[in-house]
Formats: structure tokens, sequence, C-alpha cells
């Protein structure tokens, strides 16, 4: 069946909750991606960063076919090995004592804002209840995760929303510390913001937050759904303030692009989730356990993180000199591989005239180009990428040129 065709058939059959964009991607390997079509395209979103180690790592497809071949599914209410691996190597690499596995990060950010609830009212008070996050941030599609994400065109259509929720500033430190109450249990907000456009704070934030945490009695949760298992340049961003969170979540590139997440939880609050309280029929399940042990593995023996570190500086610098060059370009930001490059107008279309140069990256914001490569990228193809990217912003630059001087 041609591309067309198949195409047709998703808008016919698949709920429209995505604009999709016209290219049906069916193979992959390491960077790249090929359509049905077999045109090439070199992958700087990695689905949405998923797929950290590239597309099909061998490790993690090897792990996936051979444990399908001994058994794919039995009830959490028995002991299943990978997951005892996995659980194990996410604890002796974070300061975790525990860790839940669920689905997705939203399921992992919804177990974080339970356990949050029962943790305060068991040993803090039967009125703590409230959390407190950032605005633009962004924390899954749940009612709860979606009241807890702070911007209001993914509220629209859903009301009345859940209540225990106070939203304030990013980067704010008075501003968290001015709407810490007496019903407040839990702190919690990205270490990056991806979604609300590669936002980082200042040096320092994230120490002083969880100062303020301390003092104030209250738990520090972090969702590492986007910037943890390597993204950043270390296993997890909060390394890189030298804290500890209470909670952290994590799913997208945790089982190298097997549906997964996971709350890594510290052992005291793990404490007041009881057998009863919380569960997810197919998290810790044996394929994604599998595949998540392969990933971690070969993040950690592979050499990622460092490539991660020293080609994300350089794809920073290539940036910069793309700010230099054009008017257009407000911003460059980022830390490891996640990198935004904010402009002036709205991003959409480059996104598309990228595609037809065969390269993959994403707006969000409307205004925000946003790049997540692999984390095995090489510096030869951000040069690449970047080479087909100004000749796109050349050719907005004279056409803006030409309206001016019709003008």
């Amino acid at each position: 069946m041609d591309s067309q065709t198949l195409m047709m058939l998703s808008e016919k059959y698949i709920a429209h909750t995505y604009n999709r964009f016209p290219i049906l991607p069916v193979r992959g390997k390491g960077t790249r991606v090929w359509d049905l079509e077999g045109k090439e395209y070199i992958d700087f979103f990695a689905g949405l960063a998923v797929c950290n180690l590239g597309h099909c790592h061998p490790k993690v497809v090897k792990a996936i076919q051979d444990q399908a071949e001994k058994l794919i599914h039995v009830s959490n209410l028995y002991y299943i090995e990978p997951q005892i691996q996995l659980a194990s190597l996410l604890c002796e690499h974070s300061f975790a004592g525990k860790v839940f596995f669920c689905n997705s990060g939203a399921e992992a950010n919804e177990g974080a804002l339970k356990l949050a609830r029962k943790y305060a009212k068991e040993k803090i008070g039967e009125d703590r209840y409230e959390v407190i996050t950032m605005e633009n941030s962004f924390h899954g599609r749940t009612l709860a995760t979606l009241t807890a994400t702070a911007q209001k065109k993914y509220h629209k259509g859903y009301g009345p929303l859940m209540p225990g929720f106070k939203y304030v500033p990013f980067n704010d430190l008075k501003a968290v510390r001015d709407a810490i109450g007496p019903k407040t249990c839990a702190v919690l907000l990205e270490p990056i913001q991806g979604e609300g456009g590669v936002n980082i704070p200042s040096e320092g934030y994230l120490k002083s937050l969880r100062e303020t945490c301390d003092e104030k009695g209250v738990l520090l949760i972090l969702d590492e759904v986007q910037v943890g298992m390597g993204r950043t340049g270390k296993l997890f961003a909060y390394e890189h303030e030298n804290i500890e969170p209470d909670m952290l979540t994590l799913a997208k590139s945790l089982a190298g692009g097997v549906p997964i997440g996971a709350l890594l939880i510290r052992e005291e609050i793990a404490k007041s989730f009881e057998p009863g309280d919380h569960a997810s029929t197919f998290g810790g399940n044996f394929l994604a356990m599998a595949a998540g042990v392969a990933a971690l593995n070969a993040i950690l023996e592979e050499g990622m993180l460092e490539n991660c570190r020293r080609v994300g500086e350089y794809f920073l610098s290539r940036l910069e000199e793309v700010k230099k060059k054009f008017p257009f370009v407000q911003d460059v930001r980022g830390r490891g591989l996640i990198l935004g490059l904010e402009l002036k107008m709205e991003g959409a279309g480059i996104v598309r005239e990228m595609m037809q140069k065969g390269f993959l990256i994403n707006c969000t914001m409307n205004n925000v180009l946003r790049f997540l490569p692999p984390l095995i990228v090489t510096e030869e193809e951000v040069d690449r990428m970047i080479k087909a990217l100004e000749g796109v912003f050349k050719k907005i630059n004279n056409d803006q040129l030409s309206t001016v001087n019709d003008q």
C-alpha cells in the first residue's frame, strides 16, 4: 500500500489528536530513519527524546527478541526478573531507594502526585495536599497531570480541573517561597522545561529550591521524563546542581523506544505506598524491563554521556553562530543535546522546510525550534543540519528584505 493511501486511512480511522506531517517512516538505524518511499532523514527529534540510543540499537533489539521468545507477560502479583534488574540499576545510579514502574511519563507523574499526598497526610498533616508547579510546564495528559501542567492551552475544554495545584513562574525562587502555605505538600518541576521552550533555570536555582523545600517541610519532585537518561550529558539532570530530589519521574528514553514509565522514590517516602495503594497492570512488564536494562547499560558503557556533552557543546556553538547571522533569531539555549533556537516568528514552516531537506526537527511554543537528536549524533551530522538550516534561514531573510524593498 502506498503512503498516500495509508495516510488517508489514518485520517479516516485514527482519532485526530495529532496534526501529522506527511511522511511515513518505516525503518530506522542509528540517527537515520527512512520513509516508505525510501527517502532518508537525519533525526534531530529522536521520537521526542525517546530514541536517545538512536533507532533500533542492537542491544535493545536483541533484548526484546530474546525476552519475547521466553515470556511476555505475567501479573505483578509475581516476581519479574528483568524488573528487579532494572530497579537495581536505577537505584544504584541515583538517589532512589525504591522504584515504581508504569507505562508513560503521565503515569509516573500521576504516581508521584498520589504518593506526595499520601506521605504528607501521614507524616505532616491531613490538610496537606497542594502541589506547586511552574508556568509553561508539561507533566502529562491525565486529568491530574494536565492540571499540574501550567499552560492554559492544554486545559481548554476539560474543566473543572482538579483542585490542589498552584502555579508560579519558572526560575523564580521568591514566587515558590511565597506560594508555599499550610496546605502545600510538594513542589513539582522539570529541571529543564522542554515543551515550554527549552527553558533552563539560573545556576543555583534548583539548589536553593531544594533548601527551601527542606526548610518548609515539603517534597521536591523532579520530572525528568524528557531530560533524564543522559539527555543533558549526565544520567540525570539534577546531577548538574549536586542535589537530590525526593521523587523523580522517568519515561521516554528509559527503554530505548519501548513504552515505559518509572517513579524513583527516596526510601522513607516509598514506605507510604502499601499493597493496594497504587498499581499498573502492564507496569514493569518483561519486554519493557528487558529493553530498559539493555538501554541503560548501553548509555553507561558506550560513552554516550561523554558524546552528549562534547557534541552538545559543539552544537550550541554552531547555533550561536546562526544567531549572529540572522536578525530574526531571538535566543539560543540548551544543555547537552536538548537545545532551543527561539525565533521572532512562528517556526512550523521551518520544520516542514527542513523535512524536505531530509532533517527532522521540532517547533514548540510556536516559535522555538527544538533539537533532540540521539546521544550518538556526530559533529559532522550537526554541521549538515546547520548547513540546511542556514539555507532555509537565508531564503526567509531574502524574502523579508524583498518585502521591505517592495514597500
